[in-house]
């Protein structure tokens, strides 16, 4: 048992051997604990909903990173063989390039890992996201899955730029924040944008499916990107504006509306008598007791030479599309036609604009 070969005892190679076929063997059972008592760490109050997906996703890049470490720590009991001394490139020799790809495939399965648990946590947000949630908040949890798995891969990248190559990470870094800083200049628009993406989907002004008006446009908000955000007009184009647009201007939420009001003016003939406008009004005030409606002000608000004026003004809670409302704000319109109908009462033809002018020019009057 004590016998060398290649630098090494037989006892030592049948250690090796025996802990590496104990770890093949074993290697399904320990990631399954490992994975169940990580979940119950993870999950709140033992919940069991999604432990079989968050087993699927864990278990295989788990169990490939501790069959590789109990490897890499079996082998480190053995001493590297005489004749595998040697200068591969330069002054660096073969054990050296041997450790650097050890550390190398260490962190890359460590990072996969890593990745798969970001991507479990990013599922069950979405599904719990999907009960009720907004679209805005899925896309939310999207972004943020990508952006911390491409964050990962960075700082994995930078893992086996110093463990695998011995590059001073420091270094880079710098470099790096000197090259980050021009490029922010240069690109200091987009950035704003970018931030404003962010300030939208946290403090949520508006969401997928919303009606804005914005600029001067009404319109449907289709997508909200991360530059910009799209909006299908009234008028069926298609628009987009720059998030920072978005957020730095008054946006009016028209879907966010609890009501909408109304305003007409009911000119009237000057013929009609004052107890026909009393009875109009209060039949104008019956016609717009409706479940629908509130707040109603319905009042004779000015008589001149032409017409006598009724003005109408009342709110209504119907305000989640715009066909709805025009179809209930046109059947009031009707009702009034109807009462002007049953009593036979004739709308004026015109109403007089009047312009005030200068002290030294005359009031002129246009019928």
């Amino acid at each position: 048992m004590h016998q060398q070969f290649w630098g090494n005892s037989v006892q030592a190679y049948l250690e090796v051997f025996v802990t590496i076929t104990v770890a093949v063997l074993i290697k399904r059972f320990i990631s399954k604990y490992f994975a169940g008592l990580f979940y119950s760490l993870f999950s709140s109050q033992g919940k069991s909903l999604y432990r079989k997906s968050f087993l699927e996703l864990i278990i295989n890049p788990l169990e490939t990173f501790l069959l590789f470490f109990i490897i890499l720590i079996a082998f480190d009991k053995l001493s590297l063989p005489p004749s595998l001394h040697f200068t591969v490139f330069r002054d660096v020799d073969f054990k050296t390039v041997l450790e650097s790809v050890t550390n190398g495939i260490l962190i890359i399965v460590l990072i996969r890992l890593f990745v798969r648990f970001i991507t479990f946590v990013a599922l069950v947000l979405e599904e719990k996201a999907s009960n009720g949630s907004s679209d805005s908040t899925n896309q939310l949890i999207i972004f943020f899955k990508d952006f911390f798995r491409v964050f990962l891969i960075l700082i994995g990248g930078l893992l086996l730029l110093h463990f695998s190559f011995h590059y001073r990470v420091t270094n880079l870094v710098t470099g790096l924040s000197l090259v980050g800083a021009a490029v922010a200049l240069a690109t200091k628009e987009s950035l704003e944008n970018l931030i404003a993406s962010f300030i939208i989907f946290f403090d949520k002004p508006f969401s997928t499916g919303d009606t804005v008006k914005v600029q001067g446009f009404n319109g449907v908000v289709e997508k909200i990107g991360l530059r910009s955000t799209r909006i299908r007009t009234d008028q069926k184009s298609y628009i987009t504006v720059p998030n920072k647009q978005m957020v730095d201007t008054i946006l009016d939420n028209i879907s966010l509306r609890t009501q909408r009001r109304v305003d007409a003016n009911l000119a009237i003939g000057l013929t009609v008598k004052a107890e026909e406008l009393a009875a109009l009004t209060e039949d104008i005030k019956a016609l717009l007791q409706n479940d629908v409606i509130e707040n109603t002000v319905v009042y004779l608000s000015s008589t001149g030479l032409t017409a006598n004026v009724i003005t109408i003004q009342y709110f209504t809670s119907i305000s989640q599309t715009w066909d709805d409302f025009y179809t209930f704000q046109q059947q009031i319109n009707l009702g009034l036609i109807k009462l002007l109908e049953k009593r036979n009462i004739q709308p004026a033809a015109s109403l007089p604009s009047v312009v005030v002018m200068q002290k030294e020019q005359a009031v002129s009057q246009n019928q």
